[in-house]
This record gives structure tokens, C-alpha cells and sequence, in this order.
């Protein structure tokens, strides 16, 4: 299946920013070494905050790796199966789960392609900050998050392949990506971000 999905929330990056690259871009541009060091310094606690960021194609355009549609396709399985009523028979029986063991199958049995997805965009279109809250040992904590942003209505492409005879079928793959409206990918999806609508482009 080719298909293309568009974004009816925004979604939000998930790589971890990396200090050295973040720190260095801002030093760039700063003139100044004192200011460098002080900018650096930001940068640096920037990251440790909590920034994640989308990862970047040797063109430097924005991007998603095909190991994150799958993971979505694997998390809509697993819901599908607590949600599926088990067949039954003439006589009443009850059969086995057609969604039993989703993860595992979509492990083996289906892949996605190609290994890096396009976001057909160079830059983000925003930034996305939100306090954080954790029970700790020593009590609640807050802390900030921060997150690259693509804006809804962004589009993408990519190809969903079964194995022949393999157990999961088109309709399950279907389902999955149907539950894309309810909950969708990247970070803070709990939240509503990165939902999406999708079809299939011949």
C-alpha cells in the first residue's frame, strides 16, 4: 500500500537535541567570545531541559525514520486487540483473538519504506513548550519540555509491504492507521498532537 498522511494536528519532533550541535550553531552566531561562552552555556541548558528536535536527511530537510510509522502501526495493533471481540463459532465457542500477538507480527510480517520519510520542509514551523509533571521520590516535580514543530496539514508519504501470507491482513493496516485520528505520532501524542488522516495514492 502507498499511502499519504496528513497531518490534522500539529506533531511534534522527537529526536533528543544534541548539545554539541545545538551549542555550536548559536556560538556561530556570536561575534563575541564572551557572549559565545554565555550563549553556549544557554544552549546547553536548553537541551538539558528537555528539547527534542526532528531529524534531518543529508539534505538537511525535515523527517520521519520508516521504525516510527511502524511503531505507530504496532501501538494501533495493540489497541486494536483490547478492543476486538473474539470470533465465534456455530456452537458458540469463542475463538482466538485475530489481533493476539500484534506487535510480534507487525515485527516480522510488515514493513515500511522508504527508510527516511520527507517532510518536504528544511524548518520547522514553530516551537512547542510545555511544563512536564513527575511523582519523584522526593515529591512532585515540574520541568519544561520543548519540541520542534511541524503544523497540521503537512503531508507525507510512504509504502506499507505484508509479506505474502503473512497473518496480518489490509484491513488490520487499515484499522491501524484509522485509529491515526484518534492518536497519532511523534511526541506528547497523548495530548492530541500528531494526529492525522491518511489515503491511498495509486
Amino acid at each position: 500500500m502507498k499511502i499519504r498522511i496528513t497531518l490534522i494536528e500539529e506533531m511534534l519532533g522527537t529526536k533528543a537535541a544534541n548539545k554539541e550541535v545545538f551549542a555550536s550553531f548559536i556560538a556561530s552566531k556570536c561575534p563575541d567570545d564572551d557572549l559565545r561562552r554565555q550563549e553556549i552555556e544557554t544552549a546547553e541548558h536548553r537541551e538539558e531541559a528537555g528539547t527534542t528536535v526532528y531529524h534531518r536527511d543529508e539534505n538537511g530537510n525535515l523527517m520521519l525514520w520508516d521504525y516510527q510509522i511502524k511503531g505507530f502501526l504496532k501501538e494501533a495493533a495493540n489497541i486494536m486487540r483490547q478492543c476486538a471481540e473474539k470470533p465465534t463459532d456455530e456452537d458458540g465457542k469463542k475463538g482466538r483473538n485475530p489481533w493476539s500477538a500484534a506487535k510480534s507480527k507487525f515485527d516480522n510480517f510488515v514493513f515500511v519504506s522508504p527508510r527516511k520519510i520527507s517532510l518536504g520542509k528544511k524548518e520547522p514551523d514553530g516551537v512547542c513548550e510545555r511544563p512536564l509533571r513527575a511523582e519523584t521520590m522526593q515529591g512532585p516535580r515540574v520541568s519544561l519540555a520543548r519540541s520542534e514543530v511541524v503544523d497540521a496539514g503537512v503531508s507525507f508519504e510512504c509504502e506499507i509491504q505484508l509479506l505474502p501470507g503473512c497473518p496480518i491482513t489490509e484491513k488490520m493496516i487499515t484499522q491501524c492507521l484509522d485509529y491515526g485520528k484518534f492518536k497519532g505520532i511523534g511526541q506528547w501524542r497523548n495530548s492530541g498532537k500528531g494526529r492525522f488522516t491518511w489515503e491511498v495514492v495509486e
